[in-house]
């Protein structure tokens, strides 16, 4: 690839990931291409050397939204069993996940977005809400099919609506909650390991973090 062409592909990179945090944080509608392009460095003058138009970029930044909560999700599922599913509630219902939508999970970020946008992002987010699931099948060893679709769609709803509301106290109480109660289920089901820990201050276990984990498998 020449030196010119390597440059174009570079700020085209730059671009869709700059576009990928906006829309998680202020959604599609409040994608601005001259602030992006100013944030890229690039003049506004510029963009249709990259993207036919707004649409052709909003598309390749939901598929780079996805694809970035996509690889955190999958690096915390290879811890492997309900150690692993407890630690990727705890970081999908962390404060650290819910005030950080840009580095944030996409599948929660952007489903109204979603719904009235394309049929390739739909596809996008579609294919990604697939992987999760099968991603939460391999995580809960009991093999119950309802279990996967109840907490990947009680996980989102949680952090969608503690981002809304407009009172922290509330906020933070509906994260905990929700937490407490899927622990709570995934305990039921499943005998606890000797690396649980104690979460939050409920009494209600979970995994104790290991050394140099971040808290938050979703989040930045």
């Amino acid at each position: 690839m020449g030196s010119s062409q390597a440059d174009k592909a570079a700020s085209h990179q730059r671009i869709v990931t700059a576009a990928a945090a906006r829309i998680r944080r202020a959604g599609v509608d409040g994608l601005s291409v001259a602030d992006l392009m100013r944030e890229a460095g690039l003049t506004h003058g510029g963009f249709y050397r990259h993207f036919g138009s707004r649409d052709d970029l909003v598309v390749e930044a939901v598929e780079t939204a996805l694809a970035h909560g996509s690889r955190r999700a999958e690096a915390a599922a290879r811890q492997g069993g309900p150690e692993a599913l407890a630690a990727t509630i705890d970081a999908y219902l962390s404060r650290l996940h819910r005030d950080k939508p840009e580095t944030g999970c996409a599948v929660a970020a952007l489903p109204a977005d979603i719904a009235r946008s394309s049929q390739r992002a739909r596809a996008a987010y579609t294919a990604q809400v697939r992987r999760y699931l099968d991603l939460l099948a391999g995580l809960t060893p009991a093999g119950e099919p309802d279990d996967p679709p109840f907490i990947l769609a009680t996980l989102v709803g949680a952090i969608a609506l503690a981002r809304a509301v407009d009172d922290p106290g509330l906020s933070d109480e509906i994260l905990e909650r929700v937490a407490l109660m899927l622990h709570r289920h995934i305990q039921g089901e499943y005998a606890p390991s000797a690396a649980i820990g104690i979460a939050h201050d409920s009494g209600i276990p979970r995994p104790a973090p290991r050394a140099g984990e971040r808290d938050a498998t979703f989040g930045a």
